[in-house]
């Protein structure tokens, strides 16, 4: 069997140009990065901005396991299906972070016949966004600490420095250092941090931003520290606004490349959905709307993380109304969400399905809750029986919702038309009615008990004495009227990350709070979860190498 990364190299790719023309896109609105990629230019926004919008699809999923859901592959074979229906559609994904492709993960383009490419180009330095964003937060770092050695005017008290710097790799070591040992020219001794890039708050910035103009406002926001009265100390204040968004000029562009079969995407920004906000730029997802009939975008992880951070964050802060959600399972991971080992998977098992089958319950639910029809699909593995696929079908049509199985990883678009069918139908079909989980107005309490009971089941919430410091101090400031965007592990709808189906009966505790002023959110730290992941054990960087040929192996 080929690995993805040899069914990707054989793709028949179209010059960039050609797949551009498909959204009827000239060269002219295109900036080249070789022949199969290109970022889209402002010019082409101006000439799209006031065509009507497409019909906006999510593709979300259950809790993750260690059998495999294939949340990405199903986004990009809905796309690829969409275009054997002869519908005029484009894919609206992240791009990858270095960190899970040399961790655990491996390659994030989706899998098998139903890939973005060129895969393995996506999955590394691709067109040098990762790259422009932990450059603009570390000058922003360097920018800080020269004050401070330089006089330290704005009062800086360097036991409130907030400001992390960071990297696009998974990096413990970094996670808690002191920085400024040795002579006094190197700097004020202190403890820092680092958090990987895709936890940075420019990451964030950069996916919500409209324009360069709002970029820079944001970017203006960023509390970096708090000074000896108390105040926060903006990076406006710092006058480091105008460098970081030089460096960002590029990166704010979104991506266009193409899939397997030649389908359009847009790859642009990935924040991580457990510990940031989990979805691509609003820039793309806003472009994409403008120039296809349907828009096949996805946010991170389960419904409990990547969705709710959809609808209450990005949906909230951009005006989007998504109009039909695609909700991803497989037999494989319910049965283990029923308590099944690893290695018992392939055995039919429909006890343990039902069992299993409750965390599915929960997130159709969940994504009921925002007034979006939903559509539930199995990503099919060959070891799936006719028993277990027509319990979840009978199960999901009771519970209200449409259902479709998937054989986009085997069969690319073809395997996805069943789907596609389902999705149109829904969309025509039913109406999309679409709101927040939350009103603004709530306190930030009331916000995070409300995705904690709302969304991940939880019967209390607890909060450490720092967090309900900082969540005074955040009101205090006049932050506390921003939606919240909760980081918790992904495999659990609690905050312990073996608790697997549904859990019931837990409490959820706040461990830390703060503010990302320039986002536009409130970050709210639960349980255990890394803002700097670490290696496994047996890291992926391990299979990775380059033959004598010139190609990359061993990506996924």
């Amino acid at each position: 069997m080929k690995t993805d990364i040899e069914i990707a190299q054989e793709a028949k790719l179209l010059p960039i140009k050609d797949v551009a023309k498909k959204l009827d896109i000239t060269e002219e609105e295109l900036e080249f990065y070789g022949k199969n990629k290109a970022k889209l230019t402002d010019e082409l926004w101006e000439k799209v901005k006031e065509r009507e919008d497409g019909k906006l699809i999510l593709v979300t999923a259950i809790n993750p396991t260690p059998a495999g859901e294939g949340k990405t592959t199903i986004t990009v074979g809905l796309g690829q299906a969409f275009g054997k229906l002869n519908k005029k559609s484009v894919i609206a994904l992240r791009e990858p972070s270095l960190g899970p492709c040399f961790g655990i993960k491996g390659g994030a383009a989706g899998g098998g016949y139903s890939q973005v490419v060129p895969m393995d180009e996506l999955n590394l330095h691709f067109t040098g966004d990762f790259h422009a964003i932990t450059s603009a937060n570390n000058l922003l770092a360097a920018m800080m600490d020269n004050h401070i050695q330089q006089g330290n005017q704005l009062n800086i008290d360097t036991n409130q420095i907030v400001w992390k710097r960071c990297v696009d790799m998974n990096d413990r070591v970094l996670r808690n250092i002191v920085v400024g040992l040795g002579r006094k020219a190197d700097g004020v001794v202190r403890e820092d941090h680092f958090i990987i890039t895709v936890a940075s708050e420019i990451m964030a910035i950069l996916c919500l931003a409209e324009n360069m103009k709002d970029l820079k406002d944001r970017l203006s926001k960023i509390i970096v520290a708090y000074n000896y009265d108390g105040e926060p100390v903006t990076a406006g204040q710092l006058n480091a606004v105008g460098a970081m968004a030089a460096l960002l000029k590029d990166a704010i562009k979104p991506n266009l490349i193409q899939t397997i079969e030649n389908t359009p995407a847009i790859v642009h920004g990935g924040p991580f959905a457990n510990i940031a906000h989990g979805c691509n730029s609003v820039r793309a997802t806003k472009t994409a709307l403008k120039l296809a009939d349907y828009v096949i975008t996805e946010a991170g992880f389960g419904a409990d993380l990547g969705a709710e951070k959809f609808f209450d964050i990005k949906c909230r802060k951009a005006g989007l109304k998504p109009d039909a959600v695609v909700l991803v399972a497989t037999v494989r991971a319910l049965k283990y969400n029923g308590g099944i080992p690893k290695d018992s998977l392939n055995q039919e098992n429909v006890e343990a399905l039902k069992a299993g089958i409750v965390n599915l319950e929960k997130h159709i639910e969940n994504v009921q809750k925002f007034g979006v029809p939903c559509v539930v699909t199995l990503n099919q593995f060959v070891t799936d029986t006719e028993a277990e696929l027509e319990y979840v079908k009978n199960f999901c049509e009771e519970k209200g919702c449409e259902f479709a199985l998937a054989k986009v990883w085997e069969k690319g678009g073809e395997g996805g038309i069943a789907l596609a069918e389902k999705v149109i139908h829904t969309i025509e079909t039913k109406e999309s009615k679409f709101k927040p989980l939350y009103e603004d107005s709530l306190s930030i309490k009331e916000k995070i008990e409300n995705v904690a009971k709302e969304i991940y089941g939880a019967s209390n919430v607890t909060y450490d004495v720092a967090a309900q410091k900082a969540i005074s101090k955040i009101e205090e400031l006049g932050f506390g009227n921003m939606p919240v965007c909760m980081a918790k592990n992904q495999y659990s709808l609690s905050d312990d990350a073996t608790l697997l189906g549904r859990p019931k009966d837990f409490t959820i505790n706040i461990r830390e709070v703060y503010v990302s002023a320039g986002a536009g959110f409130v970050v709210a730290i639960t349980g255990t979860v890394m803002t700097m992941p670490g290696l496994p054990k047996k890291p992926a960087a391990e299979r990775v190498d380059v033959n004598d040929k010139g190609s990359i192996i061993g990506l996924f």
